[in-house]
């Protein structure tokens, strides 16, 4: 029986180990926390509960077909519901629009609300479908490095679709273009943060983000996004995956270019294969001591990070939901701080999640539990406890304007997660939560392949890889290891 180590615990490494089990491998899955998940923790203060990582869930169809290869059915295993609403978003001129699910609820919800033709934002989530189908099968499912991805006929019908994707204008161009409306432009702007991109930079193909959450939908897990993780931790236990935490792998043991195993906690684990879901950065500056290919991925433009600020409210919102976006007054201007000038704006933008919306006990009655992030630039060695202390009185102040309260005074627990403890905890180079930011028309074929092209018997998952960041691209990346290894 051949043997397999991984390395990380997140949610591309928990799902790797499935798919290395189902087929038969005796697995090993190593994690220097006390618990695996990578991003998708949980923090427990005062009665509150809170989800730490990702807090936005699509594509159920991920995790259906990992328990559908356990030979299990997914109704035994997993509990979800789609929402109405996948978002609120906020504008300081008091105007307040509801994101539904339903794409032509949306489009007439834009339309009252500022003008636009309804028509105009349904051809628009038409083109979004377009994009997504299109490349679903070239960029999204298969290895890009591989000569093999582009000798059938889905990827060569994807090939001659290129011209006719946006990959040659950015987002915002494009949809200036298509809408002509601060208020709509802004809206589908922000879908470029999704993976940590700037929307004046990143190229129009990142449009085909809004028919995930619009057309396709957004939903939510019962007990929370951290269910996921303790889900997939169930299904490797069950498949006979030896999972070991507080575990951290001080190197991978390589000869003659073939992978021998790792070391981890002063013992050595001998293997065929090893499968690495931490951030590629890391793997080859400290796991195999290449400087010359980790000093390459360091000049690549690292993704946004974020601040986090975790509070438990007292008090109950009726005007909030499960997600909320409070806009900056100017968007453009807010990029540029992050990006170029590498600061946390004055003017952020900020998204709450509330998961107490849902998920009533994740906090006291008549209280609800506030993740409250704001984008920032990756750590470059800004003065973050000066840099958090403004950013909270920042944030503060724009809510307080814009509901109508005094909201510091609701606060009676608070966690603050900052780009320093995001690259601590999760080991993301920079605490960037995306790996390498997707700021140019060719960053996908500038991610890393899932394989090593100098050592045998390597391979890559997890968000710093092919194809990127996010639940449904860290589970995607975990399919096509499987694929090249089979």
């Amino acid at each position: 029986m051949k043997k397999i180590n991984v390395v990380g615990g997140g949610i591309g490494g928990l799902a790797v180990a499935i798919r290395m089990a189902v087929k038969g491998y005796k697995v090993n899955l190593f994690e220097s926390n006390d618990y695996v998940g990578g991003k998708m923790s949980q923090i427990n203060m005062r009665g509150y509960r809170f989800d730490t990582g990702p807090s936005l869930f699509t594509q159920p169809h991920h995790i259906e077909e990992l328990i559908q290869l356990c030979n299990k059915k997914p109704e035994d295993y997993f509990k979800y519901h789609k929402l109405k609403e996948s978002c609120r978003y906020f504008f300081e001129d008091h105007t307040r629009i509801i994101g539904y699910t339903d794409s032509s609820l949306f489009a007439e919800e834009l339309s009252k609300k500022t003008s636009i033709e309804s028509k105009k934002v349904q051809n628009h989530l038409k083109k979004s479908a377009y994009l997504y189908n299109s490349t679903q099968s070239l960029f999204l499912e298969k290895s890009l490095h591989k000569l093999r991805t582009y000798t059938n006929l889905k990827s060569l019908i994807a090939i001659c679709k290129l011209p006719s994707l946006d990959l040659f204008s950015s987002m915002s161009k494009r949809n200036k273009k298509r809408f002509n409306n601060p208020k709509v432009e802004q809206i589908f702007n922000r879908y470029a943060t999704y993976n940590g991109s700037n929307p004046y930079k990143a190229p129009a193909i990142l449009n085909l983000i809004p028919h995930l959450e619009i057309n396709q939908g957004a939903y939510f897990p019962k007990k929370g996004m951290r269910s996921i993780a303790n889900l997939l931790e169930r299904l490797c236990l069950e498949m006979g995956v030896d999972i070991h935490t507080n575990s951290k792998v001080e190197q991978i043991a390589v000869d003659h270019n073939k992978v021998k195993g790792i070391h981890a906690k002063d013992k050595f684990y001998d293997s065929d294969i090893v499968i690495c879901n931490q951030d590629v950065y890391f793997v080859y500056e400290n796991l195999l001591n290449d400087k010359k290919i980790a000093k390459k991925i360091q000049k690549q433009e690292r993704s946004t990070s974020a601040i986090i600020f975790y509070w438990g409210i007292k008090k109950s919102f009726e005007e909030l939901e499960l997600h909320n976006i409070f806009f900056s007054k100017n968007y453009k201007d807010e990029f540029h701080e992050i990006s170029s000038n590498h600061k946390v704006p004055n003017d952020p933008t900020i998204y709450i999640n509330i998961t107490s919306k849902e998920q009533k006990n994740d906090a006291p009655k008549n209280c609800e539990n506030w993740f409250v992030m704001v984008n920032t630039p990756p750590n470059k060695g800004q003065d973050w406890e000066k840099v958090i202390a403004q950013t909270k009185n920042n944030i503060i102040r724009k809510l307080n304007r814009m509901l109508g309260v005094s909201i510091e005074h609701y606060i009676v627990c608070e966690h603050v997660l900052d780009p320093r403890t995001i690259e601590t905890i999760t080991g993301s180079y920079q605490g960037s939560l995306y790996g390498t930011a997707s700021n140019n028309r060719k960053s996908a074929f500038f991610r890393h392949p899932n394989f090593s092209n100098k050592i045998q018997g390597l391979y890559f998952c997890g968000g710093s890889v092919h194809p990127g960041g996010g639940i449904p691209l860290a589970l995607s990346s975990a399919k096509i290891v499987d694929q090249l290894i089979t």
